[in-house]
C-alpha cells in the first residue's frame, strides 16, 4: 500500500470515516495532516494502535488542544482503549502540567464519553490508603531513579528541603504511579512523551528515559513514541528529546 492507501486504512479504523479530499474549507492542510500522521507516522515503528492513541492524548492534554483530545478520546473508545485507560494518561500528567489543563482535559474526554454512551463518574483507580502515600509512593520511585531528588534538594531553606522532595514522591508517585490500570512500562513511556511535548524539559526528559528503559521499553520503543509524537508537539522537540538522550538510546 502508498501512503494514502494506508491513510485510508489507519483513518477508518480511528475514526469511522473517510480522510478529506476536498471537503472543508483547508482540504489540502487536511490532506498533508492526514498522509503524514495515518498513512505514514502511524505505521513507522513497533508501537501498536492503543499506545500511540494514548501517546496522543497524552501530548494533546500537554498542549491543552482539546477539541483534538476529544476527537482522540472517541478514536481510542474505537478501537478497545478503556475510558479508565484514557482517563489514567490524562490524571497522570497532572504533576507535570497543573491541575487547570488536566481538568480541561478531562471536560473534554467526559464529552466524547457521553457521546459514546459512557456512564460517568468512571470507578476510583487508587488502591493506596492516604497514610501510606509516602511508602508506596517511594517503592515505586526508587528503584527508578534512587535518592537523586532528595538529595539535589538539601540546599532548599527551612522545610522545602524535606517538603518538595516529599511532594514529588507522595503526588507523583504516590498519588498516581500506583494506581491500576497502566503498567510502570506503560506510565514511564508517556510521562516520556509528557516532558518532550512540554519542551524545555530535557534535563527530565532524558532522567526519564532512563526510567522507561529500566521500566521495560526497549530504545526503539521510545524512539518510535518520540516520533509518533511529533506530528502533534512538533519537530524541534522530538529533535531535542533524542538530542538530550543520545546516550542512553544509542546504547542499547
Amino acid at each position: 500500500m502508498d501512503r494514502i492507501e494506508k491513510c485510508s486504512e489507519k483513518f477508518g479504523k480511528l475514526f469511522g470515516g473517510k480522510p478529506v479530499t476536498s471537503e472543508g474549507t483547508d482540504p489540502e492542510l487536511m490532506r498533508i495532516l492526514q498522509r503524514f500522521i495515518f498513512g505514514e507516522v502511524s505505521y513507522t515503528g513497533s508501537l501498536d494502535d492503543r499506545m500511540r492513541e494514548l501517546i496522543t492524548v497524552t501530548v494533546l492534554t500537554v498542549n491543552a488542544t482539546l477539541p483534538q483530545l476529544e476527537a482522540h478520546t472517541g478514536a481510542c473508545l474505537r478501537i478497545g482503549v478503556t475510558p479508565l485507560e484514557v482517563r489514567e494518561a490524562i490524571y497522570q500528567c497532572a504533576p507535570f502540567i497543573g491541575f487547570p489543563k488536566v481538568l480541561n482535559a478531562v471536560a473534554a474526554a467526559n464529552r466524547a464519553f457521553e457521546k459514546a454512551g459512557v456512564s460517568l463518574p468512571l470507578p476510583d483507580a487508587g488502591c493506596v490508603p492516604d497514610e501510606r502515600r509516602y511508602e508506596a509512593g517511594l517503592a515505586l520511585q526508587k528503584p527508578l531513579y534512587g535518592d537523586e531528588i532528595k538529595d539535589r534538594y538539601t540546599w532548599l531553606p527551612g522545610e522545602f528541603a524535606d517538603a518538595v522532595p516529599r511532594f514529588l514522591t507522595e503526588f507523583g508517585f504516590g498519588d498516581l504511579a500506583t494506581r491500576t490500570v497502566l503498567s510502570e512500562k506503560e506510565r514511564e513511556l508517556l510521562t516520556v512523551v509528557m516532558l518532550a511535548a512540554l519542551g524545555g524539559a530535557e534535563t527530565q526528559v532524558k532522567a526519564h528515559i532512563g526510567g522507561a528503559m529500566r521500566a521495560g521499553s526497549t530504545a526503539e520503543e521510545v524512539v518510535c513514541a518520540l516520533v509518533h509524537a511529533m506530528p502533534y508537539m512538533g519537530i524541534p522537540r522530538l529533535f531535542n528529546a533524542l538530542n538530550c538522550a543520545k546516550d542512553e538510546l544509542s546504547a542499547k
